[in-house]
């Protein structure tokens, strides 16, 4: 995984942490608190599918370029 995807991920999951903690030490309903949580961790949810979507595409893309590389070599 390149530099790029780490930070990515690693602010990805800094960001979780920080709304998740941050949500349980605000004074609130327990019902609104979880609530809460469960947007907080769907937003994550689609946040870490569209990274993953989108180191599928780059990983699909190198992959051809390769081929046309070792097609050119041949």
């Amino acid at each position: 995984m390149n530099t790029i995807g780490k930070i990515a991920i690693a602010a990805t999951a800094g960001l979780a942490v920080g709304s998740v903690l941050g949500i349980l030490f605000a004074p609130d309903k327990g019902t609104a608190t979880r609530k809460k949580i469960a947007d907080s961790s769907n937003r994550l949810t689609d946040v870490v599918k569209d990274k993953l979507s989108s180191l599928r595409v780059n990983i699909k893309n190198k992959a051809e370029e390769l081929k046309k590389m070792e097609g050119e070599l041949s």
